[in-house]
């Protein structure tokens, strides 16, 4: 608490207001941080790592007609605080191993406020708030995060959430625009961390002190005129909204609420980077949003990296490795599989036999279908299949056995801020994106194709025509995914097709084996 909040109510105090509004900028490896001193508040924090959507270093705080900004006063409905307006009094601290503190201060007709910010050395920054006014306050993230284009906003694969986690939850709570359409609280009773994120960045804080809860409140987003800042207009109730105004774009506040006058918490700003997130003392990484198949795509991820890093510096070609890598690992299964389905087509003129015989039987006089027959067909088939040593189900078995791996590198290229805007080559300038002139997917299908016809045909003729739509159907499905994710899956499919053309080599080396051993007594006994 600061010293003046002792004194006795009725002593006059000094006025303590910064004369002109001023910008702080601190730099550190890796951002660059701007606050101004009206309202003492952060209006940029610029990752010097990372591109924007204009090709621009990347700004979290993104671009807005009217306060509040970053660690700005709102009131508990969402709107700015007068606060915002006055003038706060700057002095910077240095202090030992690179860390600097600003200190904003004010005191006059609106209350006493004193506002600490300390950049830590592993990037964080640790944010005080001493605030005695004469309305309820609340502290300001938000809205959103970044200034994405239109593009992005418009995607259906772009994630914008607010996102937070209690300690005994095992993944972490998001609420995205859409499902928010009137204000939510949520208690910081066991709360560990609470931020604003997209797929690849997030703007986090970590209660220390005084947090009595937060509220995510909906803001109708209202564009600028002569592309200048859009302004973000609180709402209470989505339902008393115009048609208009629904039609309108939806952004979310973070509105972080002290328990009696302080707030102090450590700050997140940066790029979710699974690694550096695991290393904080926070749980943070479970903003890593990488679903159900984490397991997978962790691994992945960590190879794709290591590849990246000590083998090729793209990540296209690095898919590619990877992709062959997984390959390997998943051959003596496709190897079984493929073995099951040749002995399939060797024995299919036997299931057909089977299934002739008993084909007039399968319905009676009235042409109502007989229960008994079609399980003595079934039966049979399957002794026979049992007989031969065949896997019925054995053709979906390659295809089964990569879903995982598909759905895996879908959301490692949705959530890896590593793989956002990388090049592979010529046109693919951003293997998060997807192609823009379609030939990655049409090529693939065009590889799945070619593939299918190499690949021994199933001996269910409803198989046979399931496998024959799957190339058009991945082809349409995979119009506009990442073309990272299309480039493993073409790989995939390239693999499989130099397996299927190794096999029929073989095949056909066996054939012509066992055609001069038949041949050659014969010619012996003539003579």
């Amino acid at each position: 608490m600061s010293p003046e909040a002792l004194l006795p109510a009725d002593v006059e105090l000094e006025s303590v207001e910064g004369l002109a509004e001023q910008r702080v900028v601190i730099e550190g490896d890796t951002y660059r941080a701007e606050f101004t001193n009206r309202g003492a508040q952060l209006v940029s924090f610029q990752l010097l790592e990372h591109r924007g959507a204009d090709g621009g270093q990347m700004d979290l705080v993104r671009a807005r007609a009217q306060d509040p900004y970053l660690f700005g006063f709102a009131t508990l409905d969402g709107t700015s605080s007068k606060l915002n307006d006055v003038l706060f009094r700057v002095e910077r601290e240095s202090a030992e191993f690179g860390q600097e503190t600003i200190v904003f201060r004010y005191q006059g007709s609106h209350g006493r406020v004193e506002k600490r910010f300390a950049f830590l050395a592993n990037g964080l920054l640790d944010v005080e708030i001493d605030a005695a006014t004469g309305e309820a306050w609340t502290v300001a993230l938000g809205p959103g995060i970044r200034n994405p284009s239109s593009e992005e906003v418009n995607n259906r694969f772009s994630r914008r959430s607010v996102v937070y986690k209690h300690g005994d939850e095992k993944k972490a709570d998001r609420l995205q625009p859409s499902d928010v359409r009137s204000p939510v609280g949520v208690s910081a009773i066991g709360l560990q961390w609470v931020g604003i994120e997209d797929n690849y960045f997030l703007t986090a804080a970590v209660p220390q002190e005084g947090l009595e809860g937060f509220v995510v409140q909906p803001a109708l987003v209202v564009p600028g005129a002569d592309g200048a800042g859009a302004a973000f207009v609180p709402f209470r109730d989505a339902e008393q909204l115009s048609e208009e105004e629904q039609e309108q774009g939806q952004e979310l506040y973070l509105l972080l609420q002290p328990q009696a006058g302080q707030l102090r918490f450590t700050a997140f700003l940066g790029a979710k980077q699974f690694d550096r997130l695991a290393a904080l003392p926070y749980g943070l990484e479970g903003a890593v949003n990488l679903g159900w198949f984490k397991f997978l795509a962790l691994p992945l991820l960590w190879g794709l990296r290591w590849i990246h890093d000590n083998v090729v510096a793209n990540y296209g070609w690095a898919i590619i490795l990877m992709t062959v890598v997984v390959r390997l690992i998943l051959f003596p299964l496709t190897h079984k599989s493929t073995v099951s389905m040749q002995k399939m087509q060797e024995i299919n003129p036997k299931v057909q036999a089977i299934r002739q015989k008993y084909r007039p039987k399968l319905k009676d006089k009235q042409g109502r279908p007989n229960p008994e027959m079609q399980r003595k067909m079934n039966e049979e088939t399957m002794a026979l299949y049992k007989a031969e040593g065949v896997n019925p189900a054995g053709g979906c078995l390659p295809m089964l056995l990569q879903m995982p791996v598909l759905f895996a590198f879908y959301n490692l290229l949705y959530a890896a801020v590593e793989i956002r805007h990388a090049p592979w080559i010529l046109w693919i300038k951003d293997l998060s994106a997807w192609d823009p002139y379609f030939v990655l997917p049409i090529v693939m299908g065009a590889s799945q194709f070619l593939q299918q016809k190499m690949t021994p045909a199933a001996g269910d003729p409803m198989q046979r025509r399931m496998f024959a739509l799957m190339p058009v159907f991945f082809t349409f499905l995979f119009l506009k995914f990442p073309s990272g994710l299309v480039l493993y899956w073409l790989t995939n499919n390239v693999l499989g097709i130099g397996q299927q053309y190794m096999y029929k080599r073989m095949r056909e080396a066996k054939a012509e084996s066992a055609k001069k051993s038949s041949t050659g007594p014969r010619s012996d006994r003539g003579k």
